[in-house]
């Protein structure tokens, strides 16, 4: 896997001296794109894992250009601060990155059991990876996710914790109906292995939600869910996450996520799409009345608007908008 042309979509610039690919239990993938420093703080977060598994990081860096975060991870695979690999996925796009990672690890260690996801923006607590993968093991589950614990840029800030954009989806550890998110994430060898490619849709590339997506396919695939409490990873929020017109969008982006991954959910359906888009439309209809649930229970605009505006999206979707946040990502 090395570039040889200009058509090549995924090479490798570091890899560990004397990897020990057949011993590998667990891969750690990790997505980057123009943030060198928070990239070498979730490193770090990694280095220090307490497990006794033996496991692997590949770093897929986005941005074939500069490689600002390739050039800062290499040294620490060259040194044996961590084993694995840092790759180039050259097509640009979130799905792009993550399918060239979990791929490279399908190639490149063949005996791994688990596969575990951290954005570039988040620390790992000490007993992150391990709390993943023992909550796969006692459910029985092929999948796991876990909360993504907001650490705001700003004291004041931290009112925002409660919020549906940055609030986790599960309290407690065990099965769960559903996953919406690869930012925490553990993935079974074998889901990789069932499930069809590219893994993520390439229409959710600059949009996000590809990885929800993913995760309902997987689960109608009837693949088994769990939440794990216990592995928090901390999210880097910074000031400009909390702006109203951020909050905004990104509940919308939410409504159009949830319409277009709903679609292809009952594609197959007899009027899967009039059902999908009756949803939207009741969804709209209640959400003032959920609002005024959530203003009367928290007291803020914020989170009583969040329903209204996912109920928008959903029905902005049926006519062709599409929020695609990551297309400018110094503005996200």
């Amino acid at each position: 896997m090395t570039e040889s042309n200009a058509e090549k979509s995924v090479s490798v610039v570091a890899r560990t001296p004397s990897l020990a690919a057949q011993a590998i239990a667990c891969v750690v993938t990790v997505p980057t794109f123009k943030r060198p420093e928070q990239l070498l703080n979730t490193l770090h977060s990694l280095a220090s894992q307490a497990t006794e598994r033996p496991f692997a990081v590949i770093v897929m860096e986005n941005e074939a250009g500069e490689r600002a975060g390739a050039n800062a991870a290499a040294p620490l695979f060259a040194d044996g601060t961590l084993n694995g690999l840092v790759i180039i996925a050259h097509k640009r796009g979130n799905c792009c990155a993550y399918n060239a990672g979990w791929e490279t690890a399908l190639t490149e260690f063949p005996n791994f059991r688990h596969l575990a996801v951290i954005d570039d923006d988040e620390l790992a607590s000490p007993h992150w990876l391990e709390n993943l993968c023992a909550t796969a093991e006692r459910f029985e589950a092929d999948i796991v996710g876990g909360p993504q614990v907001p650490v705001f840029a700003r004291p004041a800030h931290e009112r925002w914790a409660s919020h549906p954009v940055f609030a986790p989806p599960y309290d407690e550890t065990g099965p769960v109906p559903a996953l919406y998110s690869s930012g925490n994430l553990l993935l079974s060898r074998r889901v990789l292995e069932a499930m069809p490619r590219p893994f993520l849709d390439l229409r959710f590339n600059f949009m996000g939600g590809g990885d929800s997506d993913f995760l309902s396919r997987a689960s109608q695939k009837g693949f088994r869910l769990a939440w794990s409490a216990e592995a928090e990873t901390q999210e880097i929020v910074p000031a400009r996450r909390v702006e109203r017109d951020w909050i905004r969008a990104r509940a919308l982006r939410n409504g159009v996520i949830s319409t277009l991954v709903e679609k292809k959910k009952r594609r197959d359906q007899g009027f899967g799409k009039l059902r999908v888009f009756a949803k939207s439309l009741a969804l709209l209809a209640a959400s003032p009345f959920r609002g005024a649930l959530r203003l009367a229970a928290t007291g803020s605009v914020s989170t009583a608007m969040y329903p209204i505006y996912v109920g928008l999206g959903r029905v902005m979707a049926e006519f062709g908008y599409a929020n695609e946040q990551y297309r400018e990502p110094e503005k996200n």
